[in-house]
C-alpha cells in the first residue's frame, strides 16, 4: 500500500509535468517547489513553509496575473504561516490507494483514451493533450460519452510516476452521473497506466469521490490539507 509520502510525490511530479509542458513554470526556491501551471500558482507540500515564502510566491503569482495560490501540506506541517500570510483553509484531500490488479475492468463503450483535440466535444481544456502525447507514454486521458445523446460527459487524467500512477482531475458532468461513467473513466485510466508498468495507483479524492472510489477498491492512506489565497478578491 503506497504512503502518504509517496502520494504526495506523485502529485508533485504531475503539477510539475504539466507546468513544464504546458507552458508554465516549475520554481525550487529555498527547498520550496512552486509550479505556475493550468490552475494556478501551487506550493506544493513544503515541510516548513515561512510567512516571508508564501508573501514572495503570492507576489509572484500577482505578477504573473494569476487569480489564485494554493499550498497543499501533509497533516503534520504547522500552519500558522500561511494564515500570517493571508491564505484560507479550504478542503481536506483524502489520500487513497490501490493495486491496480484491484481496480474495475476497462470494458466501457462509453469510454476512449485520446490524444488528439479533434476526438472532444466543447467544454474541454483541449491543448492540455499535449501531456498525453509525450513520448514514451506518462499520461492518459479518457473521456466519457453519453450513450443517448452522444454528448461528452465527463474526463479522467492518470500520470505514471515511477511504478506509481497517480489520477487526477476526474469529472463526470451533473447531468450524466449516477450512470456508472466514473467507474468506467477510472478503469480505463487506470488499465492504461498498468499497461506501462504502474503496480499501484493513488489520488486525492472530495468527501463526495471518496465513496466511489472505495467501491472500486482504492483505501484511504492518510489526509492532508490545502490553503488557497484568492488574489482576485484583492
Amino acid at each position: 500500500m503506497a504512503t502518504v509520502a509517496e502520494c504526495e510525490r506523485v502529485q508533485t511530479a504531475w503539477f510539475r509535468a504539466r507546468a513544464e509542458t504546458l507552458g508554465g513554470e516549475c520554481l525550487v526556491e529555498d527547498g520550496l517547489v512552486w509550479t505556475d501551471g493550468p490552475d494556478g500558482m501551487n506550493l506544493l507540500f513544503p515541510e516548513a513553509p515561512t510567512v516571508d515564502a508564501l508573501r514572495r510566491g503570492v507576489a509572484r503569482a500577482e505578477q504573473r496575473g494569476r487569480e489564485i495560490v494554493g499550498v497543499w501540506l501533509g497533516a503534520e506541517v504547522d500552519e500558522t504561516p500561511l494564515a500570517e500570510a493571508g491564505f484560507e483553509r479550504g478542503w481536506a484531500p483524502c489520500w487513497m490507494s490501490a493495486t491496480l490488479a484491484e481496480t474495475p475492468v476497462d470494458d466501457d463503450a462509453r469510454i476512449a483514451l485520446i490524444r488528439e483535440p479533434g476526438s472532444l466535444a466543447g467544454g474541454f481544456e483541449q491543448e492540455r493533450l499535449a501531456l498525453a502525447r509525450i513520448e514514451p507514454a506518462i499520461a492518459w486521458c479518457a473521456v466519457a460519452r453519453d450513450a443517448e445523446s452522444e454528448r461528452f460527459a465527463g474526463r479522467a487524467w492518470s500520470f505514471r510516476s515511477g511504478d506509481l500512477a497517480g489520477v487526477f482531475d476526474m469529472a463526470v458532468w451533473p447531468a450524466f452521473r449516477r450512470r456508472g461513467l466514473g467507474t468506467g473513466l477510472l478503469a480505463a485510466v487506470c488499465a492504461a497506466a498498468a499497461r506501462s508498468g504502474a503496480r499501484e495507483a493513488v489520488l486525492n479524492a472530495t468527501p463526495e469521490g471518496e465513496l466511489l472510489y472505495s467501491r472500486c477498491g482504492f483505501t484511504r492512506v492518510g489526509t492532508g490539507i490545502t490553503w488557497w489565497r484568492h488574489l482576485a478578491e484583492g
